[in-house]
């Protein structure tokens, strides 16, 4: 079919010429206008040149041989491997271009730089015929070359990318997959280079790339070239748009803002140079997001719209993609550069018996936590510790060792094959450690900045990952389990399961889980967490003075986010709702009940600046909290800063599942404060579906079950605290612990009184607590009993469905 082709005449049709990434390119040029997106133009050379080449040198059967003579099976073949690689690729790197190969290479050159009217810098990227199939993953294995400035300069790289068929990396994963020489060609790709070293560049998957997770968008981003990103050498900003709430418009279709350690940034040493330099970023780019949310939306809208068609193109509903983008700094325009099926979590099997494996450290005492970073899978591993500066260390790594390295880049795969486990100082979730990771079944904890130096010295760790998004590296061999449950998701249940969620970090990964929705959100989790601060330190922020010591430390803690805020309600209001959304978004549409802040005093006295707020009570644990304090004059404003970041979530973000729980509430009377005070920060209940209900945990609660009825639409019973009001026990005293059981007569008399009293007004009652899951009889008493619902902690989910399958 010819020898080159421009971009506009490459598609998946014609793969077999031009490799799976510049079949991909061709797809995206011919889709740029319809979906109305950006992509630089540039022309494939075809497997057929590097067959020409090849063949007038005789060189196919003479390196097949060398390949089939070669076997990969430990390290000490490593050696072997290297030396097998640089005499072949020295064999294609000695042999000369044709002639006929040069004067088409110098005219598709030229008509290019014509197009954009100027000598340009191009990028020279491999494109082998199997890399990028959806089910198996060859990115990485070959080379790209960036920043070429010239034709002489094109023609070197060509060869290169040739070459780069055998480099150790491509043959070492060829073998390992057991892939024959014939089945793999190469094709490259020469596009005009995107000036994002005057801007940004990053990755984008439409699938969470950690747990497959496939309802969001998630967006990397640094400053300067995007090779920083994916060779793991800074951490970047990472961005999560909701899909749902992105093609229904909402004004906030965006989850997660969470600004990156971007120290450094690849630019262009000069114009005439093909050399690419590392650069300190400045403190502006270090304290500040790479992209606007128009941008992110932007490239949102192009990502989804792409994952739709590459759908329709592999003929499945199940296709995520992952994107490379920049966005230049010259013309302020976003660029898509490639896309390709996501190959790893796009392949799970979709059937609806769930093989369920889940790890946990069996002894929580007397940890010793080293560092934490970005988690990679959800296992945990251990081994012996060995730090490595570099590749030509390899003979001291022995099977089952703890990688420990700055970064790993595809040279490196050898080794982490091997690996019980990879730390690394820098990357995020897209780096390339965290992708060879996942593909090949391996724990790994990436951007724990200076853990090469603070591992020296340690024999063991243990790498902790199953807990959300930050792995935690402890000391020692910790004995862990590991948990596998058989569910079939299809089986109906006697009864909602539902769950407790106390991290937004963690939501992605649990609702993957079997559930029906979340029975409790702890809003003061997310204060303590993502806040930091006393709700009425940011109230007053406005008025506090310049060189108020406290208004200095919000300052510095808003400064962290990367994002400017006018004053300390919007920061409070954006942290809160955002958190809530995201939990909100990864269980849509089942009811996620949030719980208003249900801090004591005691407990909010340890936010920054509680202690200007918070009186000194003798029994904070039936003191000044829950309701009590929404309507007290010394706390209004606080709870309406609540209400705003509800309103927002729901409102703004789409979350309209999201449903309002108020604790600790003594009085119907209360009762009626809190739900007017919300109607007035327009949480209307039954306004966009807003449910609103109580936590009943008090014995009033259920002896005042008529008068509560008149202003709730659900009732969660609290069996911790309606256990120790029923009794009359202090459940923080060690000394009476052996009262606190759930086979008290009269704790039972009053869950069946609860669920009674309810139900008589069309009242659905769940139960929230530990207790059910501890305990088959007790689970067995609610269901007797006609609970409509359990919530219990995601470790025990599993369990409770495993048993009431049954």
């Amino acid at each position: 079919m010819g020898l080159i082709l421009r971009f506009s005449e490459c598609s998946y049709k014609n793969k077999h010429l031009v490799g799976g990434k510049c079949a991909s390119l061709g797809e995206l040029y011919n889709l740029s206008t319809n979906f109305n997106f950006n992509i630089s133009d540039g022309f494939a050379i075809t497997t057929e040149m590097y067959d020409e080449f090849l063949n007038h040198y005789n060189l196919h059967p003479l390196i097949k041989n060398k390949l089939d003579l070669f076997n990969l099976n430990d390290k000490t073949s490593i050696t072997e491997l290297h030396i097998i690689s640089d005499h072949l690729m020295n064999l294609i790197m000695s042999a000369e271009l044709l002639d006929n190969h040069k004067k088409i290479i110098k005219k598709y050159y030229n008509d290019l730089c014509s197009e954009y009217n100027n000598n340009i810098q191009v990028a020279v990227r491999s494109s082998a015929i199997a890399e990028d199939m959806p089910n198996a993953s060859f990115a990485g294995q070959q080379d790209t070359y960036l920043n070429v400035v010239s034709y002489n300069d094109l023609l070197f790289f060509v060869k290169k990318c040739f070459a780069s068929l055998f480099n150790s990396r491509a043959i070492s994963y060829r073998k390992t997959n057991n892939i024959k020489y014939y089945d793999v060609k190469i094709s490259i790709g020469v596009q005009r280079m995107i000036r994002s070293d005057k801007g940004c560049a990053g990755v984008g998957f439409t699938l969470d790339p950690n747990n497959g997770y496939n309802k969001a968008i998630v967006i990397n981003a640094s400053w300067g070239n995007g090779e920083m990103v994916v060779s793991g050498k800074v951490t970047p900003d990472e961005y999560i748009v909701d899909k749902r709430a992105l093609i229904n418009n909402a004004s906030d279709p965006i989850l997660v803002k969470k600004i990156g350690n971007k120290n450094e940034k690849m630019i262009y040493k000069s114009n005439l140079e093909s050399e690419l330099i590392e650069v300190e970023t400045t403190d502006f780019e270090k304290l500040t997001l790479c992209l606007s949310n128009s941008k992110i939306i932007e490239l949102s809208r192009t990502m989804y719209k792409l994952e739709k068609h590459y759908a329709i193109i592999h003929n499945t509903e199940n296709m995520s993609i992952d994107v490379e983008w920049a966005l230049d700094g010259i013309d302020n325009k976003l660029y898509i550069l490639q896309a390709r099926p996501e190959t790893i979590h796009s392949n799970m099997n979709k059937s609806n018996i769930k093989i369920m494996k889940t790890y946990k450290l069996n002894d929580m005492n007397n940890l010793n936590l080293l560092t934490q970073g970005v988690a990679v899978g959800t296992k945990i591993s251990n081994g012996t510790v060995k730090v490595l500066e570099s590749m030509d260390e390899y003979e001291q790594f022995n099977h089952g060792d703890i990688l420990v390295t700055d970064i790993t880049t595809p040279d490196w795969e050898p080794l982490m094959k091997i690996s019980g486990g990879i730390i690394t100082n820098k990357g995020g979730k897209t780096c390339h450690a965290a992708i060879v990771a996942r593909e090949l079944g391996i724990n790994a904890c990436v951007g724990c900045e200076g853990v090469t130096t603070l591992l020296n010295g340690i024999k063991e760790v243990t790498i902790d990952c199953s807990d959300g998004d930050v792995g935690k590296i402890y000391e020692n061999i910790i004995d862990f389990s590991e948990n596998v449950l058989e569910i079939d998701t299809n089986k109906k249940l006697p009864v909602k399961i539902m769950m407790n969620i106390g991290s937004p970090e963690s939501c992605f990964e649990h609702s993957m889980l079997p559930n029906q929705g979340v029975g409790l959100v702890r809003m003061e989790f997310i204060i303590n967490n993502y806040i930091k601060i006393h709700p009425l330190a940011l109230y007053n922020y406005k008025n506090m003075f310049s060189d108020d010591p406290l208004k200095m430390k919000i300052n510095d803690i808003m400064l962290e986010t990367g994002m400017y805020f006018k004053d300390g309600s919007s920061y409070f209001i954006h942290q809160l709702s955002h958190g809530l959304a995201k939990i909100a978004s990864a269980f849509y549409p089942n009811k996620v009940n949030v719980r208003l802040s249900d801090f004591k005093s005691n407990e909010y006295k340890n936010l920054l600046g509680g202690d200007r707020y918070e009186p000194d009570e003798e029994n904070p644990m039936i003191g000044w909290r829950g309701a009590s304090r929404y309507y007290d004059k010394d706390y209004i404003d606080a709870f309406r800063l609540e209400c705003a970041s509800i309103l927002y979530a729901r409102n703004d973000m789409l979350m309209n599942n999201i449903v309002v729980l108020i604790p600790f509430c003594r009085t119907p009377d209360e009762c009626k404060k809190v739900v007017d005070i919300m109607s007035e920060e327009g949480l209307s209940r039954g306004y966009n579906n807003l449910q609103i209900h109580l936590t009943c945990e008090l014995p009033s609660n259920i002896m005042e079950a008529d008068e509560f009825s008149e202003y709730i639409d659900g009732v969660s019973i609290g069996g911790n605290d309606l256990l120790q009001l029923t009794i009359g026990v202090d459940r923080d005293s060690e000394k009476i612990t052996h009262l606190s059981n759930n086979k008290n007569l009269s704790y039972r008399r009053m869950i069946k009184m609860a669920i009674q009293n309810y139900k008589k007004h069309n009242i659905k009652v769940g139960f929230c607590g530990q207790q059910p899951s501890d305990s088959n009889e007790f689970c067995d008493f609610l269901i007797e009993n006609n609970i409509d619902s359990l919530s219990v902690t995601p470790d025990s989910i599993l369990k409770i469905n495993h048993y009431l399958s049954k």
